[in-house]
């Protein structure tokens, strides 16, 4: 019998320039990612009052071409993407025929090439590639459109946090201030072709760059000499959390459909048809029999995911997703609980060590940055 060989984890390219500035690496979906350089605290930190910069070249990059291919892609989500003008962009998710969320993703509408055909942008879960890929090209018909997985020849860079694009205009030619959120353009990147959307992960301001690699790593040295903070996964993750953004495999997942993970504002039922719309169209009507909410720990113990949620000595739940936050100095976390015990301040117990510890249901987001 042949043992069982592990496959060496991927690499982006900037793994080298991770390593020459001391990350701690870590195992995340098939890659060796940083998980940390200089802290995640101060690295979380420096996002929410200066500028920090993330390495998310493991992220799925699909550009999709093809003569009125929105009609197609309508079918794919549950969001409107018809309303979308050239240079914005929808967050949204692809459902399988129950609802349940395949994963989480972005849609990027550039407008028509030369040829007069449409030119999409999806920006997709490191987890989940392979597995969007192929439902997308199985629900999609090829004749009519081109399809190029760009995930492996492109690096994608985020730098987040108030001051982030302070920090990157000097590399980029065209002016950045006045592109909304969601919004995107193509513009030179020191002098080579790139793409910019002020989208990202962290509840702040910030745009995420996608260049060549060679161009990656001369943008990422030329930001951490004017200041940027390195920031590895795991301050992506506090961030993250603190603004209630959900982790596809944690938070969501295809057992979880929109309405009950507190994405309904991506639910446009006015549209048309869509896969897993019956579903969605059943919940809206009946009301959903499970909800994710906030949770506030009352004491110093941290919720983390998988612990079991509690009330009057029922188990009820699950968490998600817990952390200590260090912007708001106490516990947070996100669980599933009945509809009725959704609301905010309603009283529930979490599971820690075979221990029974006070929460509170709060609003989500958590964090929201001063506009």
């Amino acid at each position: 019998m042949v043992p069982d060989i592990p496959l060496p984890l991927a690499r982006t390219p900037l793994f080298d320039v991770g390593i020459s500035l001391k990350a701690r690496m870590t195992e995340f979906s098939g890659w060796e990612m940083p998980v940390q350089y200089s802290g995640i605290t101060h690295e979380h930190q420096a996002v929410r009052s200066s500028a920090g910069m993330f390495d998310i070249s493991h992220m799925g990059k699909f550009l999709l071409t093809g003569d009125r291919l929105v009609n197609q892609l309508q079918r794919l989500v549950p969001s409107d993407l018809s309303r979308l003008q050239p240079g914005q962009a929808q967050y949204t998710v692809l459902l399988n025929a129950q609802a349940g969320i395949i994963d989480d993703l972005i849609f990027y509408y550039q407008g028509l090439d030369a040829a007069g055909q449409q030119r999409w942008f999806a920006i997709v879960n490191a987890a989940t590639l392979l597995k969007d890929k192929t439902w997308m090209l199985e629900q999609l018909d090829q004749s009519r459109l081109t399809f190029q997985d760009l995930s492996t020849t492109h690096v994608l860079l985020a730098v987040q946090g108030p001051d982030a694009v302070k920090h990157l205009q000097p590399f980029v030619q065209a002016d950045l201030a006045p592109v909304p959120a969601f919004g995107h353009l193509e513009s030179n990147v020191l002098g080579q072709p790139g793409f910019l959307a002020r989208t990202g992960y962290t509840g702040e301001d910030g745009f995420e760059v996608m260049v060549e690699p060679s161009v990656g790593i001369e943008l990422w040295r030329s930001l951490l000499n004017a200041g940027v903070t390195p920031c590895g996964l795991g301050a992506r993750d506090t961030l993250r959390l603190e603004a209630a953004m959900a982790l596809y495999g944690q938070d969501i997942d295809g057992t979880t459909t929109p309405l009950e993970a507190g994405l309904g504002w991506l639910v446009h039922l006015d549209k048309g048809d869509f896969i897993g719309r019956s579903v969605l169209e059943q919940q809206k009507q009946s009301g959903v029999q499970r909800r994710l909410v906030g949770l506030q720990m009352q004491g110093r113990n941290i919720a983390r995911h998988g612990y079991p949620v509690f009330h009057d000595g029922q188990p009820v739940g699950e968490v998600t997703s817990g952390t200590q936050s260090p912007t708001l100095g106490h516990a947070i976390a996100l669980a599933y609980v009945p509809a009725s015990l959704s609301k905010p301040g309603q009283a529930i117990d979490v599971e820690i060590r075979g221990k029974l510890y006070p929460a509170v249901v709060v609003k989500k987001p958590f964090y929201r940055r001063l506009r």
